[in-house]
């Protein structure tokens, strides 16, 4: 039986969506209070009608770093601390390598790995005075281990944030705060609901579990790393995608 993180003061980034949404559920459900922040007000308000549980909803961009201090302060005020930052925030616009313009890659840069940095600054107060602070980042497999037409900065975010979350683990080790990174594979979210039946078959079929993944799924792993019995792991990764990236060809599944 793991520690419960009932109590615990959890920041969830990009948390009115997807896979942030799913995060913070799993661990309102678990008995954590949570703050989550995203740029779309109206996405924010709807998230925090469905999510039950003692929840502060804060509207932000991430990408600004005044942004982020004005989200962890309103998690600190209200909640009295941060434990856990889950920095999920990210944007994956589908542009072709050939056609991208500078400004599509300084936005995805911008909110991606800036994004996570700033999150992490902002927080980095009240995670030490937790002393028992968790940092869990959302990567991907795209970018990490894996690649995607039109999805060029979007993998060089996600493999950025790799390789800030190993230099992070060492120097914040000492005030007792972890840093990890989940890396999900291909999750039902609404954005690829949005893509149609067809693309969700053949995402499926690509899987050796045979279905795609789900938030909670993600949340469940992001939990595991926030648990006491997780307090020794840092610095690492944890794949979550029914072992999307295995097959070496499609035949490998046939």
């Amino acid at each position: 039986m793991f520690t419960s993180v009932a109590g615990r003061s959890v920041v969830v980034t990009g948390g009115s969506k997807g896979i942030g949404k799913g995060i913070a559920q799993v661990f309102l459900e678990a008995g954590a209070r949570v703050t989550i922040t995203g740029r779309d007000e109206v996405a924010l308000a709807a998230a925090a009608d469905e999510l039950k549980g003692d929840l502060l909803a804060i509207a932000g961009d991430v990408s600004s770093r005044a942004d982020c201090q004005r989200v962890a302060d309103a998690a600190t005020e209200r909640f009295g601390g941060i434990d856990v930052l889950c920095a999920n925030a990210g944007i994956f616009p589908d542009t072709p390598f050939a056609e991208m313009a500078e400004a599509d890659i300084d936005t995805v840069l911008g909110v991606n790995v800036k994004g996570m940095m700033f999150s992490v600054q902002a927080c980095l107060p009240a995670l030490t005075a937790s002393g028992r602070g968790r940092v869990i980042i959302t990567s991907s497999i795209t970018g990490p281990i894996t690649g995607f037409p039109g999805w060029a900065h979007y993998g060089a975010s996600k493999a950025a944030q790799l390789g800030f979350l190993r230099t992070a683990a060492i120097e914040l080790a000492r005030q007792r705060i972890t840093v990890n990174a989940v890396l999900p594979g291909n999750v039902l979210t609404e954005g690829l609901v949005e893509l149609g039946d067809e693309y969700l078959r053949s995402m499926e079929a690509t899987i050796p579990l045979g279905r795609l993944g789900r938030v909670e799924e993600i949340g469940n792993a992001c939990l595991f790393l926030a648990t006491d019995e997780a307090a020794y792991i840092t610095g690492q990764t944890i794949v979550v995608d029914g072992g999307q990236v295995l097959p070496e060809s499609p035949a490998a599944l046939q």
